[in-house]
């Protein structure tokens, strides 16, 4: 009889540490696609505070392309603001078609592209856009493993049990390849 019991008792004991293993395994992988979001918007940011200094240094040579300035301040502005992932990915693929249009102004004076404070704002900015990219792979990974943990067995059923909830991917549209058009 107090086998019974002990084994009784040993089950629970096992089947308990099962549940709080897997529970952390969900929290760990939760934070980390947490702190995988929190690097992408680091390199967001670093865009964002790259970008005036770039449309302030295009604009004493082009004052009458004040619209593509309008436009890139706006997608700026936009992305900023964004709230959700999907939301953010929208405002990422207007800005970098702003941006585009930007560098599209500045290659028709090729003194502007000389200058070197051009030159390192287009090469911190080329080097910021490398840094978002592999940002959003790490952060694309971890998405999807913590998604995968959540919605397989075992785990899909302590994910239910405590309500993790799916995470979205941060996807945004390949740049366009055509050069955008500049008109005078």
């Amino acid at each position: 009889m107090i086998w019974i019991v002990v084994a009784i008792a040993g089950v629970v004991v096992l089947l308990l540490l099962f549940l709080v293993l897997q529970y952390n395994k969900l929290v760990r992988l939760r934070n980390r696609t947490q702190n995988a979001w929190a690097q992408v918007n680091v390199q967001l940011r670093r865009r964002y505070d790259l970008i005036p200094n770039l449309v302030e240094s295009v604009k004493g040579y082009a004052a009458h392309e004040r619209g593509t300035f309008e436009e890139v301040t706006r997608a700026r502005t936009a992305a900023q603001e964004a709230k959700t992932v999907p939301e953010q990915a929208q405002a990422e693929n207007v800005l970098t078609a702003a941006i585009g249009r930007l560098f599209a102004v500045a290659e028709a004076y090729p003194e502007l592209r000389a200058t070197e404070n051009f030159q390192q704002l287009q090469a911190q900015l080329t080097d910021t856009e490398q840094k978002i990219a592999v940002s959003r792979q790490v952060f694309n990974d971890t998405v999807l493993t913590y998604n995968n943990a959540i919605q397989t067995v075992p785990t899909n059923i302590i994910a239910g049990m405590f309500n993790f909830e799916p995470r979205t991917f941060f996807e945004i549209e390949d740049p366009v390849r055509e050069a955008p058009r500049v008109q005078f």
